[in-house]
């Protein structure tokens, strides 16, 4: 993001609607993917990618910029379709989306494509690294921020509130973790499956300062991350409610849509909602 250049609420957006619908052809053309996942997260990602990233996509290793990890790694969708129109490399390689030899695999992988930061797919391990990222920035005095997006039913992993621990004690507030809060995981909802909730009340337990946030609304979203860090010393966590499928009346809130395809017949209704929203 070039602050000449950043967005505004109202044109991210018409950018995010554009993005469900390249998400949605690119699943459809491959016959594989995560629509649900994808639609959920892709309000949070424009804004960040369009408005408050520090990132340069024709220099997308640049020392001190911003990071973001894509810690729900099968939201791959998501992240290619922002990156692309981002400018990170060309939207004609989103056709290749899970094709043989494609570098856009079901998983985002830091060898082959520009502007993902690190491998991700197993969950909980985004955000463990999101911490190190921030950790060596204050180590090394360098003023870059880490953005970390993990889905809800992620966080039933260990690993992910080791990390919390250590972001508190680090005094992190470089770190920015946005929980994808749709309530959904495959199969089931998340309460039914191990419950989260209190899910703020549990994020400052471990030391962090949160916000929460309608996942879709982006002048709220836009407002948010331009304040953080929220409090000076303590990393901030985005609790960003969401719906799974959102923007697909026939998606929206089903946990079959997890990593469901749609038929041609669904999917020429799914482009019309998405054409006239």
């Amino acid at each position: 993001m070039n602050p000449d250049t950043a967005l505004s609420a109202a044109a991210l957006k018409v950018e995010s609607q554009e993005s469900r619908k390249a998400t949605l052809q690119m699943i459809f053309g491959a016959g594989l993917g995560h629509v649900g996942g994808d639609f959920s997260a892709l309000d949070i990602t424009t804004v960040l990618f369009g408005a408050i990233l520090r990132i340069n996509p024709k220099d997308p290793t640049a020392m001190n910029r911003d990071r973001f990890i894509m810690s729900k790694g099968h939201a791959a969708g998501a992240l290619y379709v922002t990156l692309a129109r981002q400018g990170f490399f060309s939207t004609d390689l989103l056709s290749t989306f899970m094709k043989p030899l494609s570098r856009l695999g079901g998983h985002p992988d830091r060898t082959k494509l520009p502007g993902v930061e690190t491998n991700t797919g197993p969950l909980g391990h985004g955000l463990p690294v999101g911490v190190g990222t921030a950790l060596a920035a204050k180590l090394s005095g360098n003023s870059y921020r880490t953005f970390v997006v993990t889905g809800d039913g992620e966080l039933q992993e260990g690993s992910n509130w080791e990390a919390a621990m250590c972001a508190a004690h680090n005094k992190l507030d470089n770190l920015i973790v946005t929980v994808d809060r749709n309530g959904l995981q495959q199969g089931d909802r998340t309460e039914s499956t191990c419950g989260l909730d209190s899910l703020a009340a549990k994020w400052r337990a471990f030391g962090f300062e949160v916000v929460e946030v309608d996942g879709h609304d982006h002048a709220a979203l836009l407002d948010v991350y331009s304040r953080v860090p929220l409090i000076p010393g303590k990393p901030t966590c985005v609790i960003a409610r969401t719906i799974k499928g959102k923007g697909v009346s026939f998606m929206q809130d089903g946990a079959a849509w997890h990593h469901k395809v749609p038929s041609a017949t669904e999917f020429e209704a799914a482009m019309l909602e998405l054409q006239v929203a």
